[in-house]
């Protein structure tokens, strides 16, 4: 897969949005038979519950580590392969001709963008990333403070999507070296820098929608599902119209961002916990 551009300033930590949390901790009204999310890595490993659970009452510091390093390591391995699988080859598809075709208006798109109002932008990118760090953050502080597993797992989950969302950002960042809008010639050339923090892939959009669609799938109400994909969604946006990233940055960094956060929430989720999450095979005696 290649990855979208990324924003020149670092990842924020939380806004207040705490109005949010008493609803989105409390237990969904009404259980579905069928799962809401889009099921798009359906033979990810999970972990059984219980083993989860003892493992987070019962594990010493060295035990845990050395299980999440495991955990981590096994999320990489099934991210990285999803795209080899045949059922995926289709999509694998799409997504490159897609990504192709942005690449090849890039220059083209990026300069009919005006220059008078991207300190808006930069604003209205800012404050979505933030907000959305915030409702996924204090979501998982109510969940220890109140002893919400439900609130608990929202937490949890999104620190490791954040994870591994940066693990696979990271490498494409060096290895892309893209140049921004408002770089050089202005026409992103690749291989340029040798540095973090460059155009490809996008990185606001990227570690939004992949913190939006873990909270979206943990509890999957139509208002949830607006608020965040819709934060999501304004990033994406305004990273371009701040003339931040090309299109084909924001389009692979946010689809990225999607998958990844859709992939750790059906491998990880706890089907008794949220109506959205696959119920999980149990394992012979």
């Amino acid at each position: 897969m290649s990855g979208l551009g990324f924003s020149q300033t670092t990842l924020p930590s939380g806004v207040p949005t705490t109005l949010l949390l008493p609803a989105l901790a409390a237990p969904p009204s009404v259980a579905s038979s069928k799962s809401n999310s889009v099921d798009i890595l359906p033979d990810a490993p999970g972990e059984p519950t219980e083993h989860r659970v003892a493992a987070r009452t019962t594990d010493h510091p060295a035990g845990l580590v050395s299980r999440n390093l495991r955990r981590g390591l096994e999320d990489q391995k099934q991210l990285y392969l999803a795209a080899l699988k045949p059922k995926n080859l289709k999509w694998d598809a799409l997504f490159l001709a897609a990504t192709g075709g942005l690449l090849a208006v890039d220059r083209q798109a990026s300069r009919q963008i005006g220059i008078g109002d991207l300190g808006v932008s930069h604003g209205i990118a800012l404050a979505c990333l933030l907000g959305t760090s915030a409702a996924a953050g204090g979501t998982w502080l109510y969940g220890i403070k109140s002893g919400n597993r439900h609130a608990d797992e929202t937490g949890e989950l999104t620190l490791e999507t954040l994870a591994n969302t940066f693990l696979i950002y990271t490498p494409m960042q060096f290895i892309a070296g893209r140049e921004r809008p408002d770089e050089g010639t202005g026409n992103g050339r690749f291989w340029v820098h040798r540095s973090f923090n460059t155009s490809f892939p996008a990185g606001h959009p990227m570690f939004t929608w992949a913190m939006a669609t873990v909270v979206a799938h943990e509890y999957p109400r139509t208002w949830v599902k607006l608020a965040m994909y819709g934060a999501a969604a304004s990033v994406s946006v305004t990273r371009f119209t701040g003339r931040n990233h090309f299109a084909s940055d924001i389009w692979v960094g946010s689809a990225l961002g999607y998958l990844i956060g859709t992939h750790i929430f059906h491998a990880r989720c706890a089907p008794e916990l949220s109506e959205a999450c696959p119920p999980r095979e149990k394992e012979p005696e």
